[in-house]
């Protein structure tokens, strides 16, 4: 991929919404953008998996999986956890402030040859952010009859962290889709799934095999757990997908930060499947 000098300059986005996900000292927020040139806006397209660099002028730029579906065409939303000075510049702007934007960048979900398949979604915490892009578009009522039996596994630290609960209802009544939602200890008035991810997949979901693929993205140490479960149960690591935006900072493959074995994250993923997991270093 040639960059040229016009990829690296940011654009232009103001901030339309911002939502307060999470009522706990794990803090997220989703931002919803829009391009300030209507151009921009008419002409951007981008794949559920992609990512964007973000930018607070004066402050610095990071890497965000889109949490929307490229099925939104006004709009493109980011979910933002605060852990550090770029992600808390964020979290202190307001609506009709104005950052920079650049990308969008990496490869994306396989959604063509996912088409004719059972979707199984297993999300932990932010980690659901970049699956709710994916999930979106695949249950958009133009896109739903391409694809089987949809189930989802979401799992949160408690129910005060759980994200997107505008979609629910969306989600538990689209036809032939079932949704799980678990927490990792019981508390009261907790009436759904108790439990870590890895251990409900037998219990809760009723997978089909074949034809079956399963999209996972959440904390590393879900992601080992999870993934390990789905390889007992018999699902090709070729059909098991996930995300990674760890270490990425330029976006573009020239800064070498995210470069794992011959893989850079940023521009051979970030998606990726536990096949091709599977022939990186130690060191992930």
């Amino acid at each position: 991929m040639k960059v040229e000098k016009t990829d690296m300059l940011p654009q232009k986005a103001e901030i339309i919404e911002i939502k307060q996900e999470t009522k706990t000292n794990l803090n997220i927020k989703t931002f919803r953008l829009r391009f300030k040139d209507r151009s921009q806006r008419d002409n951007f397209q981008f794949k559920p998996g992609q990512f964007m660099m973000l930018t607070v002028f004066g402050v610095g730029e990071a890497p965000f999986g889109f949490a929307s579906s490229p099925t939104e065409k006004e709009y493109f939303e980011f979910s933002v956890k605060e852990v550090g000075l770029v992600t808390e510049a964020l979290h202190n702007l307001k609506e009709g402030d104005i950052i920079g934007v650049r990308g969008p960048y990496g490869n994306g979900f396989p959604l063509e040859s996912t088409e004719g398949k059972n979707i199984i979604f297993i999300g932990g915490g932010i980690g659901i952010a970049p699956l709710r892009s994916l999930i979106n578009y695949v249950l958009d009522e133009e896109n739903r009859h391409k694809y089987k039996k949809i189930q989802l596994l979401n799992a949160f630290r408690s129910p005060e962290d759980t994200l997107y609960c505008d979609d629910y209802e969306w989600w538990e009544n689209t036809e032939n889709t079932e949704v799980k939602y678990t927490i990792d200890e019981p508390c009261e008035g907790w009436s759904k799934c108790v439990g870590f991810p890895h251990t409900l997949i037998v219990e809760e979901l009723n997978y089909e095999l074949p034809d079956t693929r399963v999209f996972t993205c959440g904390p590393p140490i879900m992601i080992k757990f999870v993934t390990e479960k789905l390889r007992e149960l018999g699902i090709d690591p070729a059909e098991i997908i996930t995300t990674l935006e760890m270490r990425m900072s330029c976006g573009v493959g020239k800064c070498g930060r995210c470069n794992i074995g011959h893989y850079y994250v940023c521009k051979d993923g970030p998606v990726f499947t536990l096949e091709q997991l599977g022939e990186m270093p130690d060191e992930y």
